[in-house]
């Protein structure tokens, strides 16, 4: 007796890699089993008779129906539909991928036979192959007569689509019209023709421009962020100001030492020989407002932290008293590195001042911490800074 886990499970696929079930017949894919491929397909060429997905889909079912009839061994067969997205290239090809992962979830076929509509056999054949062997491909292609009546009728189709289809008609007829339109003004204008030439490069070209980066879409989207946009938070919104006022801030501190140090050296012989003094410019124009932008962004953290009741807020208090009297020091330190006979007792009273000052900060957050222990929250990471023994 066979075994029969080693059965054969062949799956007849047949691909809509431009969706056009989804588009013209609403029908949402994959569609496994045989009665939802005919249901699908008949629903499908209600919709447009003359359209060859389903046909392709009908010819999945036949081959479907005589593999059953000439069951040979432990054979299992299905029939299946999948379908990529109007917009085709990429997203296509992932939506083609994903859908046949999830029929293959349900069905996990050893073989694969391929019906396709004869046009998309190069793009989809590798999809499919590279996750499952195919065994063979089955091309539909509808069959038109030669005569004139029939070419006309096919001319006239697709024509249609140019015009209705707004991913054609906006090359067909919009550029177009605005060449048109553009010419026409251009004639009202006395020697207007002559620029006619030039206008019509510019149009042209700033179309291909708009298509080929995309900026429509980009446009597209960019509005539509904006209207489906919902604000963070009040606490996020005030950490967010306050990191935007404190970087700007760095930088006009940034920017008024480097015209210092610019300064200096354009005036210096040897501004190489003068590196102490230019580092001493340096934080001398520049300290203060850096380090008072660095609090900026502290000071609106804590808030976020304060609101939020985490403990971080605590932690984040001492860096604040400890970048000020940071910057009191770096200042009272660049007057050294300016003039060497510069006395140094400010620089031994802020250092010598600040201690306290740091310690009295840290007791004080700590019995505060202590204090108001029910209304603060812990936070995942371990505050070792404010752990009792």
């Amino acid at each position: 007796m066979p075994d029969a886990a080693k059965a054969e499970r062949i799956l007849v696929l047949c691909v809509d890699r431009d969706d056009d079930l989804g588009m013209k017949a609403g029908i949402n894919t994959p569609i496994l089993g045989r009665k939802e491929n005919v249901n699908a397909a008949a629903s499908l060429a209600l919709r447009d008779p003359e359209e060859a997905d389903a046909n392709a889909m009908f010819e999945a079912v036949r081959i479907y129906d005589n593999l059953k009839k000439n069951v040979k061994g432990q054979e299992e067969h299905e029939v299946a539909t999948i379908a990529g997205s109007d917009l085709e290239g990429v997203e296509a090809d992932r939506q083609l991928v994903s859908e046949l992962t999830e029929v293959l979830r349900v069905f996990p076929a050893t073989d694969v036979i391929l019906v396709t509509d004869g046009y998309t056999d190069e793009m989809v054949l590798p999809l499919i192959e590279s996750r499952v062997p195919v065994t063979s491909v089955r091309r539909i292609v509808i069959q038109h007569s030669k005569s004139i009546e029939e070419s006309a009728a096919l001319f006239s189709r697709y024509m249609k689509i140019l015009v209705e289809n707004p991913r054609y008609s906006r090359m067909v007829l919009g550029l177009p019209g605005i060449l048109f339109i553009v010419l026409g003004a251009l004639a009202f204008i006395p020697h207007g023709l002559d620029y006619a030439i030039p206008a019509l490069g510019v149009i042209v070209g700033a179309f291909l421009v708009l298509r080929g980066f995309k900026v429509d879409k980009a446009v597209h989207n960019f509005v539509k962020w904006v209207k489906e946009y919902s604000p963070p938070p009040f606490t996020v919104q005030v950490a967010g100001f306050s990191a935007l006022a404190g970087v700007l801030l760095i930088l006009v501190g940034g920017y008024l030492g480097g015209t210092a140090v610019a300064d200096v050296a354009n005036a210096a012989a040897e501004p190489f020989a003068q590196v102490p003094r230019l580092i001493g410019e340096f934080l001398y124009g520049s300290t203060y407002l850096i380090a008072l932008g660095m609090c900026v962004i502290l000071s609106g953290r804590a808030v976020r932290w304060f609101f939020e009741r985490d403990l971080r807020l605590w932690r984040t208090i001492i860096i604040i008293v400890g970048v000020a009297w940071s910057s009191v020091m770096f200042v009272e330190a660049s007057k050294i590195l300016i003039e060497p006979t510069f006395k140094y007792d400010a620089l031994v009273l802020a250092i010598i001042g600040g201690i306290p000052v740091i310690v009295s900060t840290f007791l004080t957050a700590l019995l505060l911490r202590r204090k108001y222990s029910s209304y603060f929250k812990g936070t995942k990471e371990s505050m070792t800074d404010f752990e009792e023994d």
